[in-house]
């Protein structure tokens, strides 16, 4: 049995979270600032509750905070757990840039 640590969990979540189109839409629709979860629903083709489905894994990821104001809940982007993604994702750029690059020498070494 693998054991994960807290952090992977997060990652986990974060990765989940970004994989559904409409979740990322949601995120950019979050840059310009907080909107309510009818003003989120407005340019997708799926139900209301389907958008607070989508609003639900995205704060189970931690990568929006809603808060409620009366009956309007508003939604605003949190993006500190982008941030652990795009680490992770880092380290696997750096990977297959040096391994690109080694590649590369290999191929012009051989012409010789």
């Amino acid at each position: 049995m693998v054991e994960q640590k807290p952090d992977d969990l997060d990652l986990d979540a974060v990765f989940q979270a970004l994989s559904h189109p409409i979740r990322r839409s949601i995120l950019e629709q979050l840059t310009d600032g907080p909107e309510s979860v009818g003003e989120l629903a407005e340019p997708h083709d799926v139900s209301l509750p389907a958008v607070s489905k989508h609003l639900r894994v995205l704060e189970d990821a931690g990568l929006i905070d809603v808060e409620k104001d009366g009956l309007v809940r508003r939604c605003h982007l949190d993006a500190v757990p982008l941030s652990a993604a795009f680490g992770w994702l880092t380290q696997y750029r750096v990977f297959w840039e040096d391994r690109l690059a080694a590649l590369a020498d290999h191929l012009e070494n051989e012409d010789q």
